[in-house]
């Protein structure tokens, strides 16, 4: 597989963890590395605490937004809808939801694009529904989701 398909499914050899040498000279230093990324500071792949953190506010911030249509009863699965439209939007025309804004996470597409779309990003947002995706990535930090949109986490600061 290319540089950029590269991932769990290339096989054990992608499954070490960055600086891990599989014999054959082909070791990664670095999360990332493998895809062109900085080793730190903008640009670099971002870190999962980050990103974790990030998409928590962004839970957060839809809970609050779909209180607000379900006032006074609690929003129960509208929160989910209401994610699913910040996020494919957000993305989708700017790269960032309001959680990646606020530390400073940017989603990439690697093919070089300046911006994700709606269909990647609603592909992308998709695929976190089930969660595995989403908690399942390779050594590059990218998870299933982002491997199936050819995309990547970045730091921007």
């Amino acid at each position: 597989m290319s540089k950029w398909t590269g991932s769990w499914l290339s096989g054990p050899r992608s499954a070490l963890e960055p600086g891990a040498d599989s014999g054959d000279g082909t070791g990664q230093r670095w999360r990332g590395e493998r895809l062109g990324l900085p080793q730190s500071g903008p640009g670099s792949v971002a870190s999962t605490g980050r990103r974790a953190i990030a998409i928590m506010v962004d839970f957060l911030l839809s809970a609050g937004v779909a209180g607000l249509f379900t006032m006074p009863d609690l929003p129960k699965n509208w929160s989910l809808l209401a994610w699913f439209a910040i996020t494919v939007i957000a993305v989708g025309f700017f790269g960032f939801t309001p959680g990646h804004a606020l530390f400073g996470l940017r989603v990439a597409r690697l093919d070089g694009a300046g911006i994700v779309g709606l269909p990647r990003a609603a592909l992308r947002t998709a695929l976190i529904f089930p969660i595995i995706p989403a908690v399942v990535w390779d050594a590059d930090g990218r998870g299933l989701h982002d491997k199936v949109a050819g995309t990547v986490v970045i730091r921007v600061r």
